[in-house]
């Protein structure tokens, strides 16, 4: 960190290379909007970002208590960052709640913004507190600023036309104001913003402007902070037009590359689940786009319906949440029965039943290889990050399309509700994706395979390929129900020899570090960002430690055996209790996998990782 001093100014400007700060209030105090604000100001800034949205499972838990709190946690830097940052270096806490549940993360030193105004008798009760935080010695070691914001947007807004309760809603841009000044952040993005959200109703775009602005201000005529903050541009990133996209918003987008790409219009089946739903909201808005959404009565319609769409031509997609896909199940089974393609988005989140909708695990792995009754093998790609999400929902409707197969695209909440700089793709550089349907009857027969094992896609109503497809087994060729036991053998073969043959067309993953060593740490889905922070950390210490991430999960690919046994042990991070540390036991028997589980609703923090890594080491 350099310190400086602008001219004129009273305080010093202090230039940090990463900031990380957490927002943190109740369910009603805005601070998801708060969280977003910043982060696309700091897009705007040119700043590399991460971030973490953690909000409660309840659509409206009982205000100022703990399971209410709601936060955003925000990494921004001028260099290349994979994390949302382990522990903040600032938090907001509107509230007791709200600080008692985040206080511990908070880095030894770091800046406790508090707003006093919610720290009354009543409130501390809310949040079962017998003394109050801020006087009992429980922020000791923190450079805390308390104000009390309540009183400040009052005066602020006194000349407001809106009501005492429209004033404090207010509070949350106050608070935004204030922090902008503390990092050095410009108002202008979010004064848009405002007046383009409230444009219907000019009194709340001049009171959420004036309580920004009076917040920002008061940053500099109070003093309250020892001087301001600055994270310049980040010049790590390739030349490019970025946005800043969250991970269901770049699925969403990479469906419509996939359609786009193959000619074929997009049709959604999906029913309503957190935290799966804003894929569905997102593409109802596509329709210039050739989408068409069906919300559903439940999940098993969605599903049905989308097999529906496959079968008449469309690239079909159905998505849910790890609750959703059970009851798909039967349906799923019926589209590996009929060999349609079609893409399963599964926004995991905790489980097991309705668990902890709003918080992470990645428990469906198993689900989406095995689960299903029956040999019925189904390829499973996972996204890695909000951004690799694109590339993964254009990667799933590749395989879908080309192999004749539903195929399963593993999101979760992390990478779902979270955000980065994404550079937009130039669609001309995109895969195109070939789509043949069948036209000539000459010698056709609706399970006639070709050299991938594909069989034809027929549209309905195609002169002279009139055939019928359901879920009992199938003679081999003909498609008419069989029930001979080896006919039932060859064609359960075929299934499986198809999908496994999909490892040909992808790519052995690359391994970033020493080429064989100690250990390789190899992870999956949105724990790729924890990997490699800690093993960029681990190798700068002079350990033997190599990382990689696979973002094909069945088949896994060809190559595998011979990278793990270059290293003594391969070490299996999971927000789950060791789903493909199990998997890898049984293809790859011979080598030493290590599991490193974790159920807590949260992500893996870097700090965890090089914890572990170093325990392992130095055994």
């Amino acid at each position: 960190m350099t310190q400086t001093k602008e001219p004129g100014a009273e305080l010093p400007l202090q230039v940090q290379e990463d900031v990380t700060i957490r927002f943190a209030g109740d369910s009603g105090d805005g601070m998801q909007i708060t969280g977003n604000q910043f982060t696309s100001t700091s897009a705007v800034v040119g700043n590399d970002l991460a971030t973490f949205p953690d909000f409660p499972a309840e659509i409206r838990a009982p205000a100022g208590t703990r399971p209410g709190v709601s936060g955003f946690q925000l990494h921004f830097s001028s260099k290349d960052i994979h994390t949302p940052g382990d522990r903040p270096d600032a938090l907001v806490a509107m509230n007791p709640a709200a600080l008692v549940v985040n206080i511990k993360d908070l880095k030894p030193g770091g800046i406790v913004v508090v707003n006093e105004g919610n720290f009354g008798a009543n409130d501390l009760k809310k949040a079962k507190l017998e003394t109050n935080p801020i006087e009992d010695g429980t922020l000791e070691g923190y450079r805390v600023i308390v104000v009390d914001i309540n009183k400040r947007v009052a005066e602020a807004l006194a000349d407001s036309p809106l009501s005492s309760k429209e004033v404090q809603r207010c509070k949350n841009f106050y608070t935004l104001g204030l922090m902008y000044w503390l990092y050095s952040r410009p108002l202008e993005p979010t004064m848009n913003w405002l007046a383009k959200k409230f444009a219907k109703r000019p009194e709340l775009v001049e009171a959420n402007q004036k309580a920004l602005q009076a917040g920002y201000n008061a940053g500099d005529i109070h003093e309250m902070f020892q001087g301001q903050y600055q994270v310049p541009a980040c010049n790590d990133l390739p030349a490019g037009t970025y946005r800043n996209i969250l991970g269901n918003q770049a699925i969403g987008l990479g469906l419509v590359a996939g359609a786009a790409q193959s000619g074929l219009d997009l049709f959604l089946g999906a029913y309503p689940i957190t935290p799966a739903t804003d894929i569905l909201q997102q593409l109802a808005a596509y329709k210039n786009h050739n989408v068409m959404t069906f919300q559903a009565e439940d999940e098993i319609a969605a599903v049905c319906a989308t097999i529906g769409a496959a079968f008449c031509g469309k690239l079909a997609v159905t998505s849910s949440s790890g609750p959703g896909i059970a009851l798909k199940t039967e349906a799923l089974g019926l589209a590996v029965s009929v060999e349609l393609p079609m893409v399963i988005v599964n926004v995991q989140r905790a489980g097991p039943s309705t668990g902890m909708p709003t918080k992470v695990e990645q428990a469906d792995l198993y689900q989406s290889i095995f689960g299903r009754n029956g040999e019925a093998p189904i390829p499973v790609v996972a996204a890695s990050s909000p951004a690799d999400a694109f590339d993964c929902a254009l990667e799933a409707c590749r395989i879908a399309l080309e192999y004749m197969t539903p195929v399963f695209l593993l999101s979760d909440n992390y990478i779902a509700n979270g955000s980065e700089p994404w550079k937009l793709p130039r669609m001309e550089e995109l895969p195109k994706i070939e789509v043949k349907f069948r036209t000539d009857p000459e010698g056709f027969q609706p399970f006639l395979r070709d050299e991938k094992l594909r069989r034809p896609w027929a549209l309905p109503g195609t002169p002279g390929l009139e055939h019928r497809i359901g879920g009992l087994e199938k003679e081999d060729g003909s498609g008419n129900v069989c029930y001979d036991p080896q006919n039932h053998q060859k064609m359960t073969q075929y299934r499986q020899d198809k999908v496994l043959s999909i490892r040909d067309s992808i790519e052995t993953p690359g391994v970033e570090g020493p080429e064989s060593g100690d250990l390789l740490v190899l992870g999956w889905g949105g724990t790729k960002g924890s990997i490699t922070s800690a093993t960029n950390t681990c190798r700068e210490a002079g350990l033997s430690v190599a990382n990689m991430h696979l973002r094909h999960l069945w088949p896994l690919p060809n190559g595998l055996d011979a990278i793990f046994g270059r290293y003594k042990a391969v070490l299996i991070p999971e927000i789950n209790m060791g789903q493909l540390w199990r998997v890898l036991r049984s293809e790859y028997p011979e080598h030493n996998f290590l599991s490193y589980p974790k159920v807590q609703g949260k992500p893996f923090m870097a700090s965890e990782l090089v914890e572990r890594i170093k325990s392992i080491l130095e055994k």
